[in-house]
């Protein structure tokens, strides 16, 4: 299966982070996205809330000029975010993001589940932690997820 550049690179800094115990919801330059983007917290300054993908003027601005970090784009980046969090067992509102009880590593596996399959419909390539193929079992998936990855990708 070929990937590209931004995915493998996200992935290494993922697995990285994951192995060496540095991956922290709660830390803005250890999170997901902070660690995609190289242990910067930048990426903060787009939204106003924590887990949101709502693009704030700054991240509007960003988005409106084509900018890329590490090859993603902010709401891309917001994104990713939230379904870390989502996976983290963080419940996420227009105005709130409240925090599960405790956090450990078992849960932070179940967050880069949930960046992984982000990261491959973003890229249009199969969800490659996805072992349902190997097993001969299809999951069935909600219409609309499946529908708006068909629609984003060029075939």
């Amino acid at each position: 299966m070929k990937t590209s550049i931004r995915f493998e690179n996200a992935i290494a800094k993922l697995y990285t982070a994951f192995q060496n115990d540095t991956l922290n919801p709660e830390d803005c330059n250890r999170c997901a996205i902070g660690t995609i983007l190289d242990n910067k917290d930048s990426w903060r300054h787009m939204t106003d809330i924590h887990g949101s993908v709502q693009l704030n003027y700054v991240g509007l601005v960003h988005q409106n000029l084509g900018r890329r970090f590490n090859g993603y784009s902010p709401i891309e980046l917001l994104k990713i975010e939230a379904s870390f969090l989502k996976g983290c067992g963080y419940r996420l509102g227009k105005h709130f993001c409240h925090k599960p009880d405790y956090i450990d590593k078992t849960i932070l596996f179940n967050g880069l589940c949930e960046v992984v399959a982000t990261l491959c419909q973003m890229d249009c390539i199969d969800n490659v932690m996805d072992c349902s193929k190997l097993f001969g079992h299809h999951v069935a998936q909600p219409r609309n997820v499946t529908s708006q990855v068909l629609e984003s990708c060029e075939f």
